[in-house]
Protein backbone atom coordinates (compact mmCIF):
# COMPACT_ATOMS: atom_id res chain seq x y z
CA UNK A 1 0.00 0.00 0.00
CA UNK A 2 1.43 3.39 -0.96
CA UNK A 3 2.24 5.89 1.76
CA UNK A 4 -0.34 8.28 0.28
CA UNK A 5 -3.06 5.99 1.66
CA UNK A 6 -1.57 5.73 5.12
CA UNK A 7 -3.07 7.79 7.93
CA UNK A 8 -1.21 11.07 8.48
CA UNK A 9 0.59 11.35 11.81
CA UNK A 10 1.20 14.96 12.80
CA UNK A 11 3.98 16.41 14.91
CA UNK A 12 1.74 18.12 17.47
CA UNK A 13 -1.93 18.40 16.49
CA UNK A 14 -4.69 20.10 18.52
CA UNK A 15 -6.37 17.89 21.12
CA UNK A 16 -9.89 18.94 22.02
CA UNK A 17 -11.39 17.94 25.38
CA UNK A 18 -15.05 18.03 24.36
CA UNK A 19 -15.83 20.80 26.85
CA UNK A 20 -15.00 23.53 24.33
CA UNK A 21 -18.47 23.37 22.73
CA UNK A 22 -20.12 24.31 26.02
CA UNK A 23 -18.13 27.53 26.36
CA UNK A 24 -18.57 28.40 22.68
CA UNK A 25 -22.32 27.71 22.82
CA UNK A 26 -22.67 29.96 25.86
CA UNK A 27 -20.90 32.75 23.97
CA UNK A 28 -23.31 32.34 21.05
CA UNK A 29 -26.35 32.19 23.33
CA UNK A 30 -25.27 35.43 25.01
CA UNK A 31 -24.22 36.95 21.66
CA UNK A 32 -20.67 37.52 22.97
CA UNK A 33 -18.96 36.65 19.67
CA UNK A 34 -17.06 39.92 19.26
CA UNK A 35 -13.66 40.53 20.86
CA UNK A 36 -13.72 40.62 24.66
CA UNK A 37 -16.46 39.30 26.92
CA UNK A 38 -16.97 36.99 29.91
CA UNK A 39 -14.81 34.16 28.55
CA UNK A 40 -11.86 36.53 28.05
CA UNK A 41 -12.12 37.86 31.61
CA UNK A 42 -12.46 34.35 33.05
CA UNK A 43 -9.64 32.88 30.94
CA UNK A 44 -7.27 35.59 32.12
CA UNK A 45 -8.16 34.96 35.76
CA UNK A 46 -8.06 31.18 35.46
CA UNK A 47 -4.66 31.13 33.77
CA UNK A 48 -3.28 33.63 36.29
CA UNK A 49 -4.52 31.35 39.07
CA UNK A 50 -2.96 28.28 37.44
CA UNK A 51 0.52 29.81 37.11
CA UNK A 52 0.12 31.83 40.34
CA UNK A 53 0.75 35.28 38.91
CA UNK A 54 -1.10 38.44 39.85
CA UNK A 55 -2.32 39.56 36.43
CA UNK A 56 -2.78 38.34 32.86
CA UNK A 57 -4.09 39.75 29.59
CA UNK A 58 -5.37 37.53 26.77
CA UNK A 59 -4.04 38.45 23.33
CA UNK A 60 -4.20 37.42 19.69
CA UNK A 61 -0.81 35.64 19.80
CA UNK A 62 2.29 34.97 21.85
CA UNK A 63 4.14 37.26 19.43
CA UNK A 64 1.80 40.10 20.38
CA UNK A 65 2.58 39.40 24.04
CA UNK A 66 6.33 39.72 23.44
CA UNK A 67 5.77 42.92 21.46
CA UNK A 68 3.73 44.48 24.26
CA UNK A 69 6.31 43.43 26.86
CA UNK A 70 9.03 45.21 24.86
CA UNK A 71 6.81 48.27 24.50
CA UNK A 72 6.14 48.32 28.26
CA UNK A 73 9.91 48.22 28.86
CA UNK A 74 10.35 51.22 26.53
CA UNK A 75 12.50 49.31 24.06
CA UNK A 76 12.97 51.55 21.03
CA UNK A 77 15.07 52.51 18.07
CA UNK A 78 18.78 52.12 18.69
CA UNK A 79 18.34 49.83 21.69
CA UNK A 80 19.59 46.25 21.86
CA UNK A 81 17.84 43.19 23.31
CA UNK A 82 19.57 39.93 24.21
CA UNK A 83 17.56 36.93 22.97
CA UNK A 84 17.93 33.14 22.92
CA UNK A 85 19.12 32.05 19.50
CA UNK A 86 17.59 28.55 19.52
CA UNK A 87 13.96 29.47 19.00
CA UNK A 88 11.26 30.26 16.47
CA UNK A 89 11.53 33.64 14.72
CA UNK A 90 8.50 34.97 16.65
CA UNK A 91 10.73 35.38 19.71
CA UNK A 92 12.97 37.85 17.88
CA UNK A 93 10.75 39.62 15.33
CA UNK A 94 9.09 41.92 17.93
CA UNK A 95 12.55 43.34 18.69
CA UNK A 96 12.62 44.53 15.08
CA UNK A 97 9.07 45.91 15.40
CA UNK A 98 10.42 48.31 18.01
CA UNK A 99 13.37 49.35 15.84
CA UNK A 100 15.82 47.66 18.22
CA UNK A 101 18.56 45.15 17.40
CA UNK A 102 18.75 41.58 18.70
CA UNK A 103 21.94 40.11 20.15
CA UNK A 104 21.71 36.33 20.15
CA UNK A 105 22.75 34.09 23.04
CA UNK A 106 23.60 30.40 22.64
CA UNK A 107 22.13 27.40 24.45
CA UNK A 108 23.75 25.19 27.08
CA UNK A 109 23.91 21.37 26.81
CA UNK A 110 22.18 20.72 30.16
CA UNK A 111 18.78 22.14 29.19
CA UNK A 112 19.14 23.31 25.55
CA UNK A 113 18.10 26.73 26.89
CA UNK A 114 20.02 29.98 27.32
CA UNK A 115 23.69 29.57 28.24
CA UNK A 116 24.67 31.46 31.40
CA UNK A 117 28.28 31.56 30.21
CA UNK A 118 27.36 33.14 26.87
CA UNK A 119 24.97 35.56 28.57
CA UNK A 120 27.62 36.72 31.03
CA UNK A 121 30.14 37.29 28.23
CA UNK A 122 27.58 39.29 26.24
CA UNK A 123 26.90 41.50 29.26
CA UNK A 124 30.59 42.09 29.95
CA UNK A 125 31.17 43.10 26.33
CA UNK A 126 28.12 45.36 26.40
CA UNK A 127 29.34 47.04 29.57
CA UNK A 128 32.74 47.72 27.99
CA UNK A 129 30.97 49.35 25.04
CA UNK A 130 28.68 51.26 27.41
CA UNK A 131 25.75 49.72 25.52
CA UNK A 132 23.78 47.49 27.90
CA UNK A 133 20.65 45.84 26.51
CA UNK A 134 17.21 47.23 27.34
CA UNK A 135 15.86 43.72 28.01
CA UNK A 136 16.68 40.00 27.81
CA UNK A 137 14.27 37.51 26.18
CA UNK A 138 14.81 34.01 27.58
CA UNK A 139 13.10 31.23 25.61
CA UNK A 140 12.00 28.07 27.42
CA UNK A 141 12.45 25.49 24.70
CA UNK A 142 10.32 22.43 23.90
CA UNK A 143 8.49 22.48 27.23
CA UNK A 144 11.40 23.07 29.62
CA UNK A 145 12.42 26.09 31.69
CA UNK A 146 15.81 27.71 31.41
CA UNK A 147 17.95 27.94 34.57
CA UNK A 148 16.19 31.11 35.63
CA UNK A 149 17.87 31.81 38.99
CA UNK A 150 21.30 31.98 37.36
CA UNK A 151 20.02 34.05 34.45
CA UNK A 152 18.10 36.45 36.70
CA UNK A 153 21.15 36.91 38.91
CA UNK A 154 23.26 37.93 35.91
CA UNK A 155 20.58 40.28 34.57
CA UNK A 156 19.93 41.89 37.97
CA UNK A 157 23.66 42.58 38.31
CA UNK A 158 23.28 44.87 35.29
CA UNK A 159 19.73 46.07 36.17
CA UNK A 160 18.23 44.62 32.99
CA UNK A 161 14.68 43.16 33.04
CA UNK A 162 13.84 39.69 31.74
CA UNK A 163 10.99 38.66 29.45
CA UNK A 164 10.33 34.94 29.77
CA UNK A 165 9.15 33.46 26.48
CA UNK A 166 7.25 30.45 27.77
CA UNK A 167 5.31 29.95 24.51
CA UNK A 168 6.42 26.29 24.45
CA UNK A 169 6.49 25.64 28.20
CA UNK A 170 3.08 26.28 29.77
CA UNK A 171 2.81 23.74 32.60
CA UNK A 172 6.56 23.32 33.08
CA UNK A 173 8.05 24.20 36.46
CA UNK A 174 11.27 25.69 37.80
CA UNK A 175 12.03 24.89 41.45
CA UNK A 176 8.31 24.59 42.12
CA UNK A 177 7.32 27.78 40.29
CA UNK A 178 5.49 27.97 36.99
CA UNK A 179 7.54 28.55 33.86
CA UNK A 180 6.79 32.06 32.62
CA UNK A 181 6.43 33.66 36.06
CA UNK A 182 10.03 34.31 37.04
CA UNK A 183 10.87 37.26 34.82
CA UNK A 184 9.37 40.76 34.78
CA UNK A 185 6.96 39.53 32.10
CA UNK A 186 6.02 36.06 30.90
CA UNK A 187 4.33 35.06 27.67
CA UNK A 188 2.38 31.98 26.59
CA UNK A 189 1.19 30.84 23.18
CA UNK A 190 -2.03 28.97 22.36
CA UNK A 191 -1.20 28.33 18.72
CA UNK A 192 -2.68 25.17 17.20
CA UNK A 193 0.43 23.09 17.86
CA UNK A 194 0.89 24.04 21.52
CA UNK A 195 0.12 21.86 24.55
CA UNK A 196 -3.25 23.61 24.85
CA UNK A 197 -4.72 25.75 22.09
CA UNK A 198 -7.28 28.44 21.36
CA UNK A 199 -6.53 27.87 17.63
CA UNK A 200 -4.51 31.09 17.82
CA UNK A 201 -3.80 33.31 20.77
CA UNK A 202 -1.46 34.19 23.59
CA UNK A 203 -1.21 35.60 27.10
CA UNK A 204 1.00 38.17 28.78
CA UNK A 205 1.46 37.69 32.54
CA UNK A 206 3.18 39.61 35.31
CA UNK A 207 3.03 40.39 39.01
CA UNK A 208 3.07 44.04 37.96
CA UNK A 209 -0.68 44.65 37.77
CA UNK A 210 -0.27 48.24 36.62
CA UNK A 211 1.90 47.13 33.68
CA UNK A 212 -0.68 44.52 32.63
CA UNK A 213 -3.38 47.21 32.79
CA UNK A 214 -1.26 49.31 30.40
CA UNK A 215 -0.84 46.28 28.12
CA UNK A 216 -4.61 45.79 28.09
CA UNK A 217 -5.03 49.46 27.06
CA UNK A 218 -2.41 49.25 24.29
CA UNK A 219 -3.83 45.95 22.99
CA UNK A 220 -7.26 47.55 22.45
CA UNK A 221 -6.02 50.31 20.10
CA UNK A 222 -5.06 52.55 23.05
CA UNK A 223 -8.44 54.25 23.11
CA UNK A 224 -8.62 57.07 25.65
CA UNK A 225 -11.51 57.37 28.07
CA UNK A 226 -13.80 59.68 26.14
CA UNK A 227 -17.29 59.57 24.64
CA UNK A 228 -15.79 59.93 21.17
CA UNK A 229 -12.90 57.94 19.71
CA UNK A 230 -9.77 59.63 21.01
CA UNK A 231 -6.21 58.31 20.91
CA UNK A 232 -3.14 59.83 22.52
CA UNK A 233 -0.83 56.83 22.09
CA UNK A 234 -0.24 54.29 19.35
CA UNK A 235 -2.04 51.03 20.09
CA UNK A 236 -2.63 47.64 18.51
CA UNK A 237 -5.48 45.30 17.65
CA UNK A 238 -4.14 42.52 19.86
CA UNK A 239 -7.05 41.37 22.04
CA UNK A 240 -8.38 37.80 22.06
CA UNK A 241 -11.97 37.09 21.03
CA UNK A 242 -14.57 35.78 23.46
CA UNK A 243 -15.05 32.65 21.30
CA UNK A 244 -11.35 31.70 21.35
CA UNK A 245 -11.09 32.42 25.07
CA UNK A 246 -13.91 29.93 25.61
CA UNK A 247 -11.85 27.26 23.85
CA UNK A 248 -8.91 28.20 26.07
CA UNK A 249 -10.95 27.85 29.27
CA UNK A 250 -11.90 24.30 28.35
CA UNK A 251 -8.34 23.44 27.32
CA UNK A 252 -6.89 24.77 30.56
CA UNK A 253 -9.01 22.30 32.52
CA UNK A 254 -7.18 19.36 30.91
CA UNK A 255 -3.65 20.83 30.86
CA UNK A 256 -2.28 18.44 33.49
CA UNK A 257 -3.70 15.48 31.55
CA UNK A 258 -2.02 16.77 28.39
CA UNK A 259 1.33 17.12 30.18
CA UNK A 260 1.12 13.56 31.54
CA UNK A 261 0.20 12.23 28.08
CA UNK A 262 3.16 13.94 26.39
CA UNK A 263 5.57 12.77 29.05
CA UNK A 264 4.27 9.23 28.48
CA UNK A 265 4.88 9.59 24.73
CA UNK A 266 8.43 10.78 25.46
CA UNK A 267 9.12 7.85 27.81
CA UNK A 268 7.91 5.35 25.21
CA UNK A 269 10.37 6.74 22.68
CA UNK A 270 13.22 6.62 25.20
CA UNK A 271 12.45 2.99 26.04
CA UNK A 272 12.05 1.99 22.39
CA UNK A 273 15.41 3.44 21.37
CA UNK A 274 17.39 2.67 24.52
CA UNK A 275 19.52 0.17 22.60
CA UNK A 276 20.28 2.50 19.65
CA UNK A 277 23.76 3.93 19.97
CA UNK A 278 23.95 7.59 18.97
CA UNK A 279 20.42 8.65 19.99
CA UNK A 280 20.47 11.27 22.78
CA UNK A 281 17.17 12.70 24.00
CA UNK A 282 16.81 16.27 25.26
CA UNK A 283 17.75 16.06 28.94
CA UNK A 284 15.36 17.04 31.70
CA UNK A 285 17.13 19.58 33.91
CA UNK A 286 17.34 18.75 37.61
CA UNK A 287 15.57 21.94 38.70
CA UNK A 288 12.06 21.31 37.41
CA UNK A 289 9.45 19.41 35.42
CA UNK A 290 9.51 19.47 31.63
CA UNK A 291 6.20 19.00 29.84
CA UNK A 292 7.89 17.27 26.88
CA UNK A 293 5.76 19.41 24.58
CA UNK A 294 7.87 17.95 21.80
CA UNK A 295 10.08 14.88 22.01
CA UNK A 296 13.43 16.15 20.78
CA UNK A 297 16.68 14.21 20.32
CA UNK A 298 20.04 14.36 18.60
CA UNK A 299 21.36 11.69 16.25
CA UNK A 300 25.07 10.95 15.92
CA UNK A 301 25.54 9.63 12.40
CA UNK A 302 29.00 8.30 13.26
CA UNK A 303 27.53 5.96 15.88
CA UNK A 304 24.25 4.83 14.33
CA UNK A 305 24.89 5.28 10.61
CA UNK A 306 21.93 7.56 9.94
CA UNK A 307 21.35 11.30 10.31
CA UNK A 308 18.46 13.33 11.67
CA UNK A 309 17.61 14.28 8.08
CA UNK A 310 17.51 10.58 7.09
CA UNK A 311 14.95 9.93 9.82
CA UNK A 312 12.81 12.94 8.87
CA UNK A 313 12.80 11.85 5.22
CA UNK A 314 12.02 8.22 6.03
CA UNK A 315 9.11 9.26 8.23
CA UNK A 316 7.84 11.64 5.52
CA UNK A 317 7.76 8.71 3.10
CA UNK A 318 5.39 7.01 5.56
CA UNK A 319 3.19 10.13 5.85
CA UNK A 320 4.57 10.93 9.31
CA UNK A 321 5.51 14.50 10.22
CA UNK A 322 8.83 15.15 11.98
CA UNK A 323 10.84 18.37 12.08
CA UNK A 324 14.43 19.51 12.55
CA UNK A 325 15.31 21.33 15.76
CA UNK A 326 14.90 25.11 15.33
CA UNK A 327 17.42 26.73 13.02
CA UNK A 328 19.22 29.25 15.27
CA UNK A 329 18.32 32.89 14.79
CA UNK A 330 21.96 33.94 14.36
CA UNK A 331 22.10 31.67 11.28
CA UNK A 332 18.99 33.20 9.69
CA UNK A 333 19.48 35.58 6.71
CA UNK A 334 17.19 38.09 8.44
CA UNK A 335 19.64 38.46 11.32
CA UNK A 336 22.98 38.01 9.55
CA UNK A 337 24.27 41.36 10.81
CA UNK A 338 23.44 40.69 14.46
CA UNK A 339 25.98 39.74 17.12
CA UNK A 340 26.06 36.20 18.51
CA UNK A 341 27.62 34.74 21.66
CA UNK A 342 28.31 30.97 21.62
CA UNK A 343 28.37 28.80 24.74
CA UNK A 344 32.12 28.35 24.31
CA UNK A 345 34.49 30.18 22.01
CA UNK A 346 35.05 27.05 19.95
CA UNK A 347 31.64 25.38 20.33
CA UNK A 348 28.14 26.60 19.44
CA UNK A 349 25.59 24.35 21.15
CA UNK A 350 22.64 25.65 19.10
CA UNK A 351 24.41 24.99 15.78
CA UNK A 352 25.21 21.46 16.95
CA UNK A 353 21.57 20.84 17.98
CA UNK A 354 20.28 22.15 14.66
CA UNK A 355 22.68 19.94 12.71
CA UNK A 356 22.01 16.79 14.73
CA UNK A 357 18.53 17.30 16.18
CA UNK A 358 14.95 16.44 15.29
CA UNK A 359 11.50 16.42 16.88
CA UNK A 360 9.26 13.35 16.69
CA UNK A 361 5.43 13.22 16.72
CA UNK A 362 4.50 14.13 20.28
CA UNK A 363 0.78 14.88 20.42
CA UNK A 364 -1.13 14.16 23.61
CA UNK A 365 -3.64 12.31 21.40
CA UNK A 366 -0.95 10.14 19.74
CA UNK A 367 -2.14 6.54 20.07
CA UNK A 368 0.19 3.66 20.95
CA UNK A 369 -0.55 2.18 17.54
CA UNK A 370 0.51 5.37 15.75
CA UNK A 371 3.57 5.80 17.94
CA UNK A 372 4.56 2.22 17.17
CA UNK A 373 4.37 3.13 13.47
CA UNK A 374 6.87 5.92 14.08
CA UNK A 375 9.15 3.69 16.13
CA UNK A 376 9.00 0.83 13.63
CA UNK A 377 9.88 3.13 10.73
CA UNK A 378 12.98 4.43 12.53
CA UNK A 379 14.06 0.98 13.71
CA UNK A 380 13.74 -0.36 10.18
CA UNK A 381 15.95 2.48 8.97
CA UNK A 382 18.59 1.72 11.61
CA UNK A 383 18.47 -2.01 10.83
CA UNK A 384 18.78 -1.36 7.11
CA UNK A 385 22.00 0.59 7.63
CA UNK A 386 23.51 -2.03 9.92
CA UNK A 387 22.65 -5.01 7.67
Amino acid sequence: MGSILKKRIYLSPPHMSGMEKEFIARAFDENWVAPLGPNVDAFEQELANYVKTKAAVALSSGTAAIHLALRLLNVGRGDSVFCSTLTFVASANPILYQGAKPVFIDSEPESWNMSKEALKKAFLDAKKKNKLPKAVIVVNLYGQSADMDEILNICSEFYVPVIEDAAESLGATYKGRASGTLGKFGIYSFNGNKIITTSGGGMLVSDDEEAIARARFLAAQARDRALHYQHSKMGYNYRMSNILAGIGRAQLRVLEDRINARRTVFNRYVEAFSDVEGFEFMPEAHYGRATRWLTALTVDENLCGISAADIINALADENIEARPVWKPMHAQPLFEECDYYPHQEDFSVSDYLFKKGLCLPSGSNLTKEDQNRVIECIKNLVAKVKS
